[in-house]
């Protein structure tokens, strides 16, 4: 099943700048050949679900590893079976 999930993942206990964390989680969603999209608040990833939650679980390891006490995580995930559809798809039809 393809998806599409908003990804948005806060280290805490890191201090303020938070840019190494995302750039390691980041990595990990591109190596994974997920359609990976930074955003200023988060990442959009699409792909198939099995693979999504994969690449969404070693994302918080690393950043773990990273050196990160905590992971905090927010997820908002579609899918859809009537079509295919991707991110840019989707931006097309409301900005047209």
């Amino acid at each position: 099943m393809k998806v599409m999930a908003d990804v948005c993942l806060i280290p805490i206990g890191v201090g303020v700048s938070l840019s190494k964390y995302i750039k390691i989680a980041y990595e990990i969603f591109k190596t994974a050949n997920l359609n990976a999209t930074l955003t200023p608040y988060g990442t959009i990833i699409e792909g198939e679900y099995e693979d999504v939650s994969k690449a969404i679980k070693a994302a918080i390891e690393a950043v773990h590893e990273a050196g990160a006490p905590r992971v905090s995580l927010t997820i908002k995930l579609g899918s859809r079976t009537d079509k295919e559809q991707t991110t840019e798809d989707k931006l097309n039809a409301v900005l047209k």
